[in-house]
C-alpha cells in the first residue's frame, strides 16, 4: 500500500472541485490533490453524454464569474461545450497536474489519533477487494462529488430479466444502435425531456412512461451573433451586464418559490401556453398538464418535448409500470408493450447517495448513518457535526430550483478559503461544527421553508427526504447565502490547536467561550 501526505484532498473534479483547486492555489494553498474516477475534469458534464444534453441555465450565468467565456456559441449551452469550458478553465489556471484521474475513493475515514483523513483509493473500475490501494493522508477533506453523481436505477420487478439493452441516462452508451428499434424511456424529468425529442427522430417507435407530468416553459435558446461575440471579447462589461440581468430575473422566481406563490402565476400561464402550442390532441394535453403548483418540482425548459410527444411514432404511457419482462414492459392494466431498448431517466441518489457510506467520521459512523439518524443536515451546506476538517461542496440545503449552482459554489469557495486561512493562521488542527450551531441552523432552514411552494405545492419530489423534510434546497435568495458564507465564523465550531501555537495572541483571542 502506498501513502501520500497532502494538506488538502479534493474528491471530485466538476465545477465545485475545480473551483476549490483554483481558489486554493490563488490563495497560497498548493499542497493538495484532486481525486476523480473519470478521465478528466467535468463531473456531471463529463458523465452525461446522452443525446440533447444541455444546461437549462443561461450560458453567461452558468460559468465562473472569475473565468467568463466570451466564446459561448449559444445563449443556453450544450453538454460538449460546457465540458470543454471546464477543461479549458483547468488548463488556464494551471491545476491539471494536481489531478489524479481514474481513481475511485473506496473509503475516507477520520483518524482521531493522527488528526487526519485517511482516504483509500483504487483504480476506477477494478475490484476494490483485489486492487492495489493508494492512501492519501490529508489534514482537510473537500467533498466535491455533488448530488448528481450516482444514478438512481428504478426498483421495478423483473428489470434484471429484460433481454434487450438497459441504460441509464447518465451512463449513455453511444454504441447502442437505436435506429429502427422499439424503445422505451422511463421518466419525464430534466434528462428525459432532452433525450426523447432526439431519440424520437431515430427510432421506429418510442414509449414514454410518465408518473408525474412536469411544468415546462419555453427554452429561449439562440445562437450568439458575431456582434455579440465581438462585444463579449472586447467590451467584457456587456457580458457581465448580461450575466447580472439573468441573475436578477432568476431571483424574482426565487421570491415566488419561497415567499409568494402568487408571483409564480405568470410562469404557469407561460407553461400552459407551451402545452397548447406544442400538442394538438386534447387528451394528450390533459395527460401532460401537471396537477401540482408550478415550482413544486423543478421547472423545466424545452421547445421540443411537447412536439415530440405529438409525433405518430411516440406514445405517452401514464399507467403505472407493474413489471418488466424479457421482451417488454407490463403496466398495471395488464398491457405489455414490447421493446428492444430500455432507457431509464430516473435521476440520481441525492439524499441517499452510496458516497455517504464511504465517509466515516470521528465516532466511527458513516455520513449515511449520521443522516439516517438526524436527517440530511449540515451547517451552511458545508460542515457536518462529527466529521472534523471536512467541507462539503453543494452540501445539504444548497440546491436551487431557479438559478445557477455555480453561484452557490462560488459562495462556498469564499467560505472554504477563509476556513483554510483561519486554520493555518491560528494553528488549528481540528475543526468540528458545534452540534448546537448545526441544529439551530437547520431549524432556521425548515422555518424558512414553511411557506414555500416545495412544502405547500402538492407534489412529491426528490427535494424531500424519507421524513418529508426539504433537506436539499436553499430557502431564499442566493445573495443571502453569499452573505452567510463571506467569512468563516469560527465561533460556531469546536476546535483543537497545535500546542506549540497555543500561547500566541491570535490563538488566545479566538478561543471559543
Amino acid at each position: 500500500m502506498t501513502t501520500h501526505n497532502v494538506e488538502v484532498a479534493i474528491v471530485g473534479a466538476g465545477f465545485s472541485g475545480l473551483g476549490a483547486a483554483i481558489k486554493m492555489s490563488q490563495n497560497g494553498f498548493t499542497d493538495y490533490v484532486i481525486l476523480d474516477r473519470g478521465p478528466d475534469f467535468g463531473g456531471t458534464w463529463r458523465d452525461n453524454t446522452y443525446p440533447g444534453a444541455a444546461c437549462d441555465v443561461a450560458s453567461n450565468l452558468y460559468s465562473y464569474s472569475f473565468a467568463p467565456n466570451p466564446e459561448w456559441s449559444r445563449s443556453y449551452s450544450h453538454q460538449p461545450e460546457i465540458h470543454r469550458y471546464i477543461n479549458d478553465v483547468a488548463d488556464r489556471f494551471g491545476v491539471r497536474d494536481k489531478a489524479r484521474f481514474g481513481v475511485e475513493v473506496t473509503r475516507a475515514a477520520w483518524s482521531e489519533s493522527q488528526q487526519r483523513w485517511l482516504i483509500d483509493t483504487v483504480p476506477a473500475g477494478t475490484d476494490p477487494s483485489a486492487a492495489a490501494v493508494t492512501t492519501y493522508r490529508a489534514q482537510h477533506l473537500i467533498g466535491a462529488v455533488g448530488p448528481l453523481c450516482e444514478p438512481n436505477l428504478p426498483d421495478i420487478d423483473g428489470i434484471e430479466s429484460f433481454g434487450g439493452t438497459v441504460m441509464h441516462s447518465a451512463r449513455w452508451d453511444d454504441d447502442v444502435e437505436l435506429s429502427g428499434k422499439r424503445v422505451a424511456v422511463i421518466g419525464t424529468g430534466a434528462s428525459a425531456i432532452q433525450i426523447v425529442p432526439e431519440v424520437a427522430k431515430r427510432v421506429a417507435h418510442l414509449d414514454v412512461y410518465q408518473r408525474t407530468a412536469p411544468w415546462i416553459v419555453p427554452r429561449t435558446e439562440r445562437p450568439y451573433t458575431p456582434v455579440e461575440h465581438w462585444l463579449f471579447k472586447n467590451a467584457p462589461i456587456v457580458q457581465s451586464a448580461s450575466r447580472a440581468g439573468v441573475y436578477a430575473f432568476n431571483e424574482f422566481i426565487a421570491f415566488g418559490l419561497t415567499h409568494s406563490r402568487k408571483a409564480l402565476k405568470p410562469v404557469e400561464i407561460v407553461a400552459r401556453a407551451n402545452i397548447a402550442r406544442g400538442i394538438r390532441d386534447r387528451k394528450l394535453r390533459d395527460k401532460v398538464t401537471p396537477r401540482f403548483q408550478v415550482g413544486c418540482k423543478r421547472i423545466l425548459r424545452s421547445n421540443a418535448w411537447y412536439p415530440a410527444l405529438d409525433r405518430p411514432n411516440v406514445d405517452l404511457v401514464t399507467d403505472p409500470i407493474a413489471r418488466v419482462t424479457p421482451s417488454g414492459i407490463v403496466t398495471a392494466d395488464g398491457t405489455e408493450r414490447e421493446i428492444d431498448v430500455l432507457i431509464v431517466a430516473t435521476g440520481f441518489h441525492v439524499t441517499d447517495s452510496p458516497v455517504f457510506d464511504c465517509i466515516v467520521g470521528a465516532e466511527g459512523h458513516s455520513l449515511a448513518q449520521a443522516w439516517d439518524k438526524n436527517g440530511m443536515q449540515g451547517y451552511k451546506g458545508s460542515f457536518v457535526h462529527g466529521f472534523p476538517n471536512m467541507m462539503l461542496m453543494v452540501g445539504p440545503a444548497t440546491g436551487l430550483g431557479h438559478t445557477s449552482m455555480v453561484y452557490m459554489i462560488e459562495s462556498q469557495l469564499n467560505y472554504l478559503v477563509d476556513y483554510l486561512k483561519t486554520v493555518r493562521a491560528q494553528g488549528i488542527t481540528r475543526v468540528d461544527v458545534d452540534e448546537k450551531s448545526q441544529r439551530g441552523y437547520n431549524s432556521g432552514i425548515q422555518h424558512a421553508l414553511r411557506h414555500s411552494v416545495w412544502v405547500n405545492g402538492g407534489c412529491a419530489s426528490w427535494y424531500a427526504d424519507d421524513n418529508g423534510n426539504i433537506t436539499t434546497l436553499w430557502p431564499g435568495f442566493t445573495f443571502n447565502f453569499r452573505k452567510q458564507t463571506r467569512r468563516f465564523d469560527l465561533a460556531a465550531y469546536d476546535v483543537a490547536r497545535d500546542s506549540s501555537a497555543a500561547d500566541t495572541p491570535a490563538v488566545l483571542a479566538s478561543t471559543r467561550a
